[in-house]
């Protein structure tokens, strides 16, 4: 069983927090990137940029050692 922690990920545009959440779960990087932007622009956009910027301190940095 692999052992999975869901990281934001080192190929961001802004925080690695859409790209981390497609890793995580196997998805295009792009797609969910679209679908993040679609959801925030029909929900006022507020939501959207508060549930990233919420993400974004919770989520660990994915490190390289």
């Amino acid at each position: 069983m692999q052992n999975k922690k869901l990281m934001r990920s080192n190929d961001r545009v802004i925080a690695g927090v859409c790209a981390g959440l497609a890793e995580y779960f196997g998805w295009d990087i792009a797609t969910v990137r679209i679908v993040y932007l679609v959801l925030s622009i029909f929900s006022a956009a507020f939501p959207g940029i508060l549930v990233y910027v919420i993400l974004w301190i919770v989520m660990p940095e994915k490190r390289y050692y």
